[in-house]
């Protein structure tokens, strides 16, 4: 993976226009903290990036390596290289956590030719990345995400992102619903993965998961577009005064936006990595 490119994105849900123009270029190993106040986008993005049905892209493209990926089908832009941490992981009754790893790792290993994993395998695989995350192995016997807590359902999501080390990890408020040991766990497994290469784009609210994982670059989402790019003092900025004030600092009228598109849900889709 090079570069994931997104121009002039325009995007709408249920009649209503979410993305207002968006463009933002992700590059190969770069990690992007992507912030700004609820209902400007952020998780609108994501959505569409990954290939959710519901929205309405109205203009613009989105590029991976130059392939057009608005042009493929959910499981196609997960076997491309993206995988969506949800920031609601939806609960799937029946379907057991290591089958549905077993079948993500094999979907991606069938697209590149290579010979698909054994039961044995995925035992000695599993156990190794549930040792490194500190999470029982006994997880991976229960059906997905079904009865987790809200830490547990996190934790599943960055455990299927250490399984399929895809080139673009996109994370949607992962950090929320974990205790101080376990964002430590999360954000050590981030920085293992950037240190192979893998880009993110990251949702935080909460500056902590930022100090941990140490974005190459801080994007502000507000009114629908990328409307302020920099460095940490970005961050450091919001916490100490927040959004409004970030706004006028930069002359970005703030728009009064409602978080009706916010809790948007996500149907589990067979096949697919990130799902």
């Amino acid at each position: 993976m090079e570069k994931l490119v997104i121009k002039n994105l325009h995007v709408a849900v249920e009649g209503n226009v979410i993305l207002n123009g968006v463009n933002l270029t992700l590059n190969a190993g770069e990690t992007i903290a992507l912030v700004g106040p609820n209902g400007h986008g952020k998780s609108t993005l994501l959505q569409v990036i990954m290939g959710h049905p519901r929205y309405r892209v109205l203009e613009g493209s989105i590029t991976l390596d130059g392939k057009d990926v608005l042009a493929m089908s959910v499981d196609e832009r997960s076997r491309a290289g993206l995988f969506l941490g949800m920031q609601y992981p939806s609960e799937v009754p029946g379907v057991i956590n290591a089958d549905f790893f077993k079948a993500a790792i094999n979907a991606k290993r069938k697209e590149k030719g290579e010979k698909l994993l054994s039961a044995m395998e995925l035992f000695h695989i599993l156990h190794n990345a549930t040792k490194e995350l500190n999470v029982s192995v006994d997880l991976a016997n229960r059906s997905l995400n079904e009865g987790f807590s809200g830490g547990e359902k996190k934790r599943n999501e960055i455990l299927q992102m250490m399984l399929l080390e895809e080139d673009v990890n996109m994370l949607d408020e992962i950090d929320s619903g974990l205790d101080v040991d376990a964002l430590q766990d999360v954000a050590k497994q981030i920085v293992a993965l950037h240190e192979k290469g893998k880009a993110f784009i990251i949702i935080s609210h909460y500056p902590r998961l930022f100090e941990l994982v140490h974005p190459s670059r801080v994007v502000v989402m507000m009114n629908g577009v990328v409307a302020i790019e920099g460095g940490k003092e970005i961050i450091d900025k919001i916490d100490e005064k927040g959004y409004e004030v970030l706004a006028l600092e930069y002359g970005v009228k703030l728009e009064k936006r409602d978080e009706a598109m916010k809790n948007v849900s996500i149907e589990f889709c067979p096949g697919n990595g990130s799902f």
